[in-house]
């Protein structure tokens, strides 16, 4: 390629695109996820995986009749498509000969807000809706069982905790700081509460509660000591691809299946780089929604951040239209005089939502941020990063930063990528 060729470069960026051109000797190379393969439908793919569960029986078979069932499924905030999980579960359980009146849905929220009539309907559907016992999660009526190793109370919704068998539902996908959502994770934070779920989140601070990383993130280990406490008893886990659609399944013990799943995420999203990693990364959150506000468009800064080198550069493009997104989140940066206060904040003042500012501050102390919004410059800078309204300047000044030498790599898909900087 000849040294001055030029290559354009195309990023969504709210509801269209962004766009510049850099001299191809500046491409470091693109991280993308794996190319989707076919794969069968998905109703077939979620009932191969009850039908072959991973170390345990099937579900069928590990119940009795007459007794309560609790299933644990996603709020209307996470992309878990129980419309489709839930009838193939529930003819397991029939066939069971577990009665309707028997099982329970519980719509696991954390903290958010309750749902309406009509999400519950777009969640689990008509069907379901009328013929069975479906809740919202309910944190003002917990039991507690115990305490993790690492102090947080395991107070569990008492849907949940008083039924003789619980199955847990979700998807599979990064997590900044609990490295991939799904298996135990349905219970703590899904149907927990808020002293349990802030005990928990505070360890986000710790060196390995990082996206992508199971082995010595606490914030993984303490979810994953409930089971110790309380039985999970069956998990069904599906990992999406970038249109949503199921393309893997994993049914059975909790942390058999769900580490499966968590393999399967990573040879479909995981996207490998030399070390040290990049001079500069050039991130886009993927455009609307995933962009339509700070809160939501972090994510995508935050896997950014395991690709750059030490005092490296990442270039965040996200429209954010909506302004900060959050409450909490909006009052801790407002309150803030430097990084430093967010992360000291998160260590001895926990709240969810400022626990996002936090993670900010956490990329920070890595490398410098220059962020391409249509934040006003006073709004992008309450962020401590850098504005720059102009993608093409805001590359230009990070190679001069950088040096001659300095090389970019662009992650087009930011909030589902997730780059891993090799030996």
């Amino acid at each position: 390629m000849p040294p001055d060729e030029k290559i354009a470069i195309s990023l969504k960026f709210g509801h269209g695109h962004l766009s510049a051109q850099i001299d191809s000797t500046r491409l470091g190379g693109w991280l993308l996820p794996q190319t989707a393969q076919d794969l069968p439908g998905e109703v077939e793919t979620i009932q191969a995986a009850l039908d072959q569960p991973i170390g345990t029986p099937r579900l069928r078979d590990l119940l009795s009749p007459g007794q309560r069932v609790t299933i644990v499924t996603s709020d209307i905030t996470r992309p878990c498509p129980s419309k489709i999980l839930l009838p193939p579960v529930l003819k397991e359980l029939e066939e069971a000969g577990i009665l309707t009146k028997d099982i329970t849905i519980v719509l696991a929220l954390g903290i958010h807000r309750q749902h309406t009539q009509a999400e519950k309907e777009a969640l689990v559907g008509s069907d379901i809706l009328k013929n069975f016992k479906v809740i919202d999660h309910d944190p003002n009526k917990c039991l507690n069982l115990g305490t993790t190793s690492r102090g947080t109370p395991i107070d569990v919704f008492d849907e949940v905790a008083r039924a003789d068998k619980r199955v847990l539902l979700g998807n599979v996908e990064y997590h900044y700081f609990a490295g991939f959502s799904g298996g135990a994770k349905a219970i703590l934070p899904g149907v927990s509460s808020p002293r349990a779920i802030k005990n928990n989140h505070r360890l986000m601070t710790q060196p390995l509660a990082r996206a992508g990383i199971l082995t010595g993130n606490p914030v993984r280990a303490d979810i994953d000591e409930l089971p110790n406490h309380l039985s999970v008893d069956f998990i069904l886990n599906v990992v999406l691809g970038e249109d949503k659609k199921v393309r893997a399944a994993f049914a059975g013990h909790h942390l058999k299946a769900h580490r499966a799943a968590c393999h399967k995420l990573d040879e479909m999203f995981q996207t490998h780089l030399p070390a040290p990693g990049a001079d500069v990364v050039l991130v886009s959150a993927g455009g609307y929604p995933k962009d339509i506000n700070v809160y939501q468009a972090q994510k995508a800064l935050d896997n950014a951040a395991q690709a750059v080198r030490p005092n490296g550069t990442i270039i965040w493009v996200g429209a954010c239209d909506e302004g900060y997104g959050e409450k909490t989140f909006e009052r801790w940066l407002r309150e803030a005089k430097s990084p430093q206060d967010l992360i000291l904040r998160a260590n001895q003042n926990f709240e969810l939502g400022g626990h996002k500012a936090a993670a900010i501050a956490l990329v920070l102390e890595r490398c410098d941020v220059l962020f391409v919004s249509n934040l006003s410059p006073q709004m992008a800078s309450s962020l401590f990063v850098t504005p720059a309204n102009d993608l093409t300047l805001a590359l230009n000044q990070a190679f001069e930063r950088l040096g001659p030498e300095s090389k970019v790599f662009i992650m087009p898909y930011g909030g589902s990528t997730l780059p891993k900087i090799d030996p």
